[in-house]
């Protein structure tokens, strides 16, 4: 509805002044400051009257200054506001578009409204045996997604707004929300992180029309435009780059760095000739990420060029009868080099030729190196010595090879037994190379070795591991996990050098392991040498796993319509 037209009458100044304290009066410190501009006063309280003095103003003391300060800027207040003129009425936005899919059974919308509320309440102090509700969002919301529901319109704005806070619900939440959720996003600007995974919303034009899609990738803003190329990738990945071609040489550097990282999701040989191009770009980040993207495609002409350096560097040794891997590394670092992504420049404690060896080894296609020794393996070659102390940056390397390339039996040979402690292991002692390596893996044979491991070693360096593990936990896995959490109560420690674990119980445990974990929630007699308090800590964190997992059952029974049992 347009806003009725009005006229404003300006408020004289001289009005306001005569009810001002002394110092705004005609003469007075407040009137000499009245003359400066607004920007001059916000400057001076910013900075404080005793830094910057505003300009003409002196003798009346700190104390004067600052309230001919106060005194000039309610002035200017009241003169701003009485200047502001009616703003033209803006159109009315479109209607919200239809959301077809089914609306949340009665209880499963209840309990949204719960876990909304208590994350937006925030959870401050201790949790007890409660449930932590807002840990429980992303499990919700994946579910009711399973289940192809629709968000209720009246929880949108608490929906878009727990997904600004935290960057790992907004998938979710912006499949739930639908197009009706993106509707609102483009109405407010605090979601405007919506629109970038906008793709295939009512916000975006249907990949067919070319000539809305040309508009918007032109005169869009950048959230919109890489949702868009998005969008055209997945219908149509060559006319995606045709699109990022009309405009790459104009875009600013920050913006062909995400254009060209967007190509990641779908990366094929197509990709090639556009990602060689990007070898040359003005900014290192564009090249390195060109350089990245290419060294993932093992057939590509960069992965070729960095294999005939890399195998330049490792061979093979003998020495007797007994093989080993000899290394000699990059004495410098060309221009052509620098190109294909090597940068020149080493880390702070490193290197320059074992940083340069790194990059080549990791760059290249792991198919080369079987035919490089002899036709062996990946976990012979793996399992070879290597000599001159080499064999930590060569074998980290690798690691980064088997995760940009995907390469499972590579994984699996780098990764070695999980009997077998970290720091004696054929590949990296890094944990969190270990869990990018455990990603390479089959889902189910990622949660067996993580089982194992934990059987083998505790929890002290699981938790990584664990979080690449596929949710719910097999039982195998879950069963290990909690065995190890009963034998570290045992042991007399306190629960909370786990409550990184056992946070992730919460959420990964199978609910139906409830019943039979309601043993652990009893507080048994403390030995001797227990801390004191320990088990009754231990019994308290127990109660809130088994009450999350009955929680988070009666949940998937809400979501599914199934009545509570």
């Amino acid at each position: 509805m347009p806003h009725p037209t009005s006229t404003t009458t300006p408020i004289d100044p001289a009005s306001t002044a005569s009810s001002s304290p002394s110092s705004a009066a005609p003469g007075g410190p407040g009137d000499a400051m009245a003359g400066l501009p607004w920007e001059e006063l916000v400057t001076t309280a910013l900075l404080g009257t005793d830094r910057r003095p505003p300009a003409g103003m002196s003798g009346d003391g700190p104390d004067g200054t600052a309230s001919a300060l106060l005194d000039a800027a309610a002035l200017h207040t009241v003169r701003r506001r009485a200047g502001l003129l009616p703003a033209a009425a803006l159109p009315r936005p479109v209607p919200a578009p239809d959301d077809p899919r089914p609306p949340l059974p009665e209880p499963a919308r209840n309990r949204l409204t719960q876990l909304l509320a208590d994350r937006a309440a925030g959870s401050g102090g201790r949790r007890g045996a409660a449930p932590d509700l807002t840990e429980l969002i992303p499990q919700w919301l994946a579910t009711a997604n399973e289940h192809g529901y629709r968000a209720p319109d009246s929880a949108l704005p608490a929906l878009l707004d727990a997904a600004r806070a935290r960057t790992d619900l907004r998938p979710q939440t912006l499949e739930f929300a639908g197009p009706r959720g993106l509707w609102l996003a483009g109405l407010n600007p605090e979601w405007k992180f919506a629109l970038r995974g906008a793709s295939g919303s009512a916000l975006l034009p249907s990949p067919q029309d070319t000539e809305a899609v040309r508009k918007l990738w032109e005169e869009g803003l950048f959230a919109e435009r890489i949702a868009l190329l998005g969008l055209v990738r997945a219908h149509d990945a060559d006319a995606a780059r045709a699109l990022l071609a009309t405009t790459w040489k104009t875009e600013r550097a920050e913006d062909r760095l995400m254009f060209v990282d967007s190509l990641r999701t779908g990366l094929s040989g197509a990709d090639e000739e556009f990602l060689e191009e990007a070898l040359a770009d003005r900014s290192r980040n564009v090249r390195a990420t060109a350089a990245e993207l290419l060294s993932a495609l093992p057939g590509s002409a960069l992965a070729g060029r960095m294999a005939e350096r890399a195998l330049t560097c490792v061979s093979p040794g003998l020495t007797g009868d007994k093989p080993f891997v000899a290394v000699e590394a990059p004495h410098e670092c060309d221009e052509a080099m620098q190109r294909d992504g090597v940068v020149a420049l080493p880390p702070s404690g490193r290197g320059e030729r074992s940083w340069w060896l790194g990059q080549l080894v990791e760059a290249s296609p792991l198919s080369v190196w079987p035919a490089r020794f002899g036709g062996r393996g990946p976990a012979e070659i793996v399992a070879l010595p290597v000599a001159d102390g080499w064999g930590e940056e060569l074998h980290a390397a690798w690691c980064r090879a088997a995760v940009r390339q995907r390469e499972a039996v590579w994984a699996r040979a780098l990764l070695g037994s999980p009997s077998t402690p970290p720091s004696n292991g054929p590949g990296t002692a890094s944990l969190a190379e270990r869990s990018k390596l455990l990603a390479v893996l089959p889902p189910a044979e990622r949660a067996s070795w993580v089982a194992d491991f934990v059987a083998a070693h505790g929890l002290s360096e699981a938790f990584q591991l664990l979080g690449v593990c596929p949710v719910p936990w097999a039982r195998p896995l879950g069963r290990a996990v909690v065995d190890a959490l009963d034998i570290a109560r045992d042991a007399g420690s306190y629960p909370w050098s786990f409550s990184g674990v056992m946070g992730l119980a919460e959420r990964c445990l199978d609910p139906a392991e409830a019943d039979r974990l309601e043993v652990l929630t009893t507080t048994p007699a403390e030995p001797a040498d227990a801390s004191p308090g320990a088990n009754g800590y231990w019994s308290e964190a127990f109660q809130r796993l088994v009450s999350t997992l009955r929680l988070r059952a009666t949940m998937d029974d809400e979501l599914s319509g199934r009545p509570a049992g």
